[in-house]
């Protein structure tokens, strides 16, 4: 399947892995890219410019195709200072390309924008005049997160289907839509709206290549499309995550008027990535979107995809012999 995402990345199928943020890790990302999808890693795992080095060269033994750095720009998460050795590193590297996240990439136009001829520019936007805005400072590809995303979807509550279809009509680079997507189904959906490809996370968080514990994996295939919960919105940083115990203790504290201090032991991110290495699913927050109830089965990397793509195949054949019956 040829898209301008596929034409622009270099890549086999118009999908790609979102930044997941403690799992976007070489292991992951390998397998997408070797899979024929985009394979993104985390720079927010690796503050350290070394460390980074490390894990973009270890994707590179895993696999010869592209995949992408995702850097988040959320305040509490962006590396500070270091974030521009970090863009240096990522460039003496030859990462194919890189995604912005999480606030207004501005300080990093312009490095990127001297670089074009190396690295794709991807950012993640959450409504559309923050689309235009990315689209105007030189980006290459929008990703539109709509509500159903896991994470950080934006305030406003506008679903995928209407962002991806109106940044789609709005904006001149492809457009890729994410959240609440996570088969063939979602693709053609995708593609229909005028986009160029979408970008899964909750889907490859229940891969075998992922690095979560297996219970969270089972949780998701356990699960339908009304177990998460929309936590953090009392501190003005809103996170869709999975209907837990611990998503529960936030909400409570929240609805007492919980100070930051308050809930900073419930919603750490050192105690949700102790609870991915433990498998303990009640005890730390894990983002997952409500795609939980279009995923029945663990799969590696490279049945999620070629899966996907058959099932494309398959509805865009429906359709067309809809429309031969007319």
């Amino acid at each position: 399947m040829k898209t301008r995402m596929t034409e622009i990345l270099g890549i086999k199928y118009p999908i790609m892995q979102g930044g997941m943020q403690h799992l976007g890790v070489p292991e992951l990302a390998g397998a997408v890219s070797e899979a024929g999808g985009l394979g993104t890693i985390n720079v927010t795992i690796y503050p350290d410019p070394k460390d980074l080095r490390r894990a973009i060269r270890k994707v590179k033994e895993m696999t010869g195709r592209p995949f992408a750095v995702n850097i988040s720009l959320i305040p509490s998460l962006r590396p500070g200072k270091e974030l521009f050795d970090q863009v240096n590193v990522i460039l003496e590297e030859g990462v194919p390309a890189v995604e912005t996240a999480g606030a207004s990439p501005q300080e990093l136009a312009d490095i990127l924008n001297a670089h074009k001829d190396q690295v794709k520019w991807i950012h993640k936007a959450a409504c559309v005049k923050h689309a235009k805005k990315a689209e105007s400072m030189g980006a290459d590809l929008i990703t539109m997160a709509g509500f159903e995303v896991a994470g950080h979807p934006h305030t406003d509550g506008v679903g995928t289907m209407v962002l991806a279809n109106r940044t789609a009509r709005e904006v001149k680079v492809p457009v890729l839509a994410a959240g609440g997507i996570a088969d063939g189904r979602g693709l053609l959906a995708a593609l229909s709206l005028g986009c160029e490809g979408i970008v899964m996370g909750t889907r490859f968080v229940a891969s075998k290549e992922c690095l979560i514990h297996q219970n969270q994996k089972e949780w998701i295939v356990n699960s339908d499309e009304n177990r998460t919960v929309l936590c953090q919105k009392s501190i003005r940083n809103m996170v869709r995550v999975a209907d837990n115990e611990a998503a529960r203790k936030c909400l409570e504290l929240e609805s007492r008027g919980a100070s930051l201090e308050e809930l900073m032991p419930v919603i750490s991110g050192k105690r949700g990535k102790a609870a991915y290495e433990s498998g303990d699913v009640d005890e730390g927050m894990f983002a997952v979107g409500p795609s939980c109830g279009l995923i029945h089965e663990v799969k590696t990397c490279g049945e999620i995809l070629d899966s996907i793509m058959e099932e494309a195949g398959q509805c865009l054949d429906r359709l067309n012999a809809i429309r031969g019956n007319r």
